[in-house]
């Protein structure tokens, strides 16, 4: 027994979203290089990685709606889990560019216009704070779109925090302020993009989603009426939204459809497992299960 879950629909918010953000993006390197700045041009590229991976994650959402063949019978929902590890990998290429050019701008000081910092990383501010309403309202319930809803407003943050260096350099005319903020700016986009290649490197595995207690849903099966025991349970993304699992339940007595299907959706609304597949046994002695691992044996 299985069911499907659904995500809703967010093509348009991801073209807005990439459309406005790679205007801005040509705006900021622009203006970063008309005024000297390291930190807007340092923000641009934050930006153009987030662009892209907007891109990558929409194309992943289409590429996902294909529907299933007989050769990839889960569809093509694993795309969007590569496209969070190619996004991962990008952004770490990005930051490298960030923290090379920084040192060298540190070592020799160049000067910048602190007003047109401000400006254009104001916009930036607005830009990426309007982007990331687009996402708002699925962020509790979609991965893929709450990890878009976090790039924007981290970039809303970090975009302040470039106002806030042409703030600065006005008020001191420190000029190693700039390059400062720009290594401040490839800090916290190692932190977004490390966490990142872990949750996507962990899908690409087949790791359990950290939103899951692997015990807790062994105990719910395990309290169910007339289950016994349970083994070969498996839980792993299909994208990142989607959730599958399988498993063997122990059940002397044959269960209903309707218990199946009772399971199945407690299983999508309690641990958010959107593809549930239950294989039930009546426990004969003599039928062995090869494949299963013996530690996963559990009788109640």
């Amino acid at each position: 027994m299985h069911t499907h879950a659904h995500s809703t629909d967010y093509g348009r918010a991801f073209a807005l979203g990439v459309a406005l953000n790679f205007g801005f993006v040509i705006v900021e390197a622009v203006y970063g290089f008309l005024s000297g700045s390291l930190a807007l041009i340092a923000d641009a590229g934050h930006n153009l990685g987030d662009v892209i991976a907007l891109i990558l994650a929409w194309g992943a959402l289409i590429i996902g709606r294909r529907r299933p063949s007989d050769r990839h019978t889960y569809g093509f929902r694993r795309a969007s889990i590569l496209a969070a590890v190619a996004s991962g990998v990008l952004l770490l290429v990005a930051i490298v560019g960030i923290v090379y050019e920084a040192i060298n701008r540190l070592l020799s000081a160049a000067p910048v216009d602190g007003m047109t910092v401000i400006v254009v990383a104001g916009i930036g501010v607005l830009i990426n704070f309007f982007t990331a309403m687009l996402f708002h309202g699925g962020r509790e319930h979609d991965l893929n779109v709450r990890s878009a809803w976090l790039h924007m407003a981290a970039d809303a943050a970090v975009s302040l925090g470039v106002v806030v260096a042409g703030m600065l350099i006005l008020m001191t005319g420190s000029l190693w302020l700039d390059p400062a903020i720009s290594l401040v700016i490839a800090a916290v986009i190692l932190v977004a993009t490390w966490q990142l290649l872990r949750e996507s490197v962990d899908m690409a595995v087949d790791a359990v989603p950290r939103h899951i207690n692997l015990d807790a849903v062994r105990n719910y099966l395990q309290s169910l009426p007339g289950v016994t025991g349970l083994h070969d349970l498996h839980i792993w993304p299909i994208s990142t939204t989607e959730t599958a699992l399988t498993v063997h339940l122990v059940m002397p007595a044959a269960a209903s459809d309707a218990f199946l299907h009772e399971v199945s959706v407690a299983l999508s609304d309690r641990f958010r497992i959107d593809h549930a597949t239950l294989q039930v046994e009546q426990g004969d002695a003599d039928v062995v299960c090869e494949p299963c691992e013996p530690t996963q044996h559990v009788s109640v």
